[in-house]
């Protein structure tokens, strides 16, 4: 599956939509739900926790690993996704569509640096070497 050339990409396997708003809506990537398998569980960030980038922040659990999500940029968690609570499975089925929390970022320009489709490609190709 290619990866939305409309989101912006982290190494650690993040995807980030920005919203009209300004905000920005983070889940993991296809490849990230490949390698984990079926998910079991999710535990997102509390609405209101501040996050600098990079820090771990959210935990998705499959039944063969559990994984740390990571902050992609520094900013305030201003929702989680709990829809994902009792269907953990979303993100499987949609990982582009399952998000996991929504930020507020400190700094647009962190966002806009971050990785595109194709160097996220690149990222996954070189792990895969």
């Amino acid at each position: 599956m290619s990866n939305p050339s409309n989101l912006k990409y982290t190494a650690s396997h993040e995807w980030v939509k920005t919203e009209a708003d300004g905000t920005i809506s983070v889940g993991i990537t296809q490849h990230a739900q490949e390698l984990l398998g079926d998910m079991v569980f999710v535990e997102a960030p509390q609405a209101g926790r501040k996050l600098q980038a990079k820090e771990e922040c959210a935990v998705v659990e499959s039944v063969k690993a559990a994984a740390d999500v990571y902050a992609p940029v520094s900013g305030e968690v201003i929702a989680a996704n709990g829809e994902l609570d009792g269907a953990p499975e979303q993100i499987n089925n949609a990982p582009y569509d399952a998000w996991i929390f929504k930020m507020k970022p400190d700094n647009v320009a962190d966002v806009a640096a971050l990785l595109d489709a194709a160097a996220y490609q690149a990222v996954v190709e070189s792990e895969a070497h």
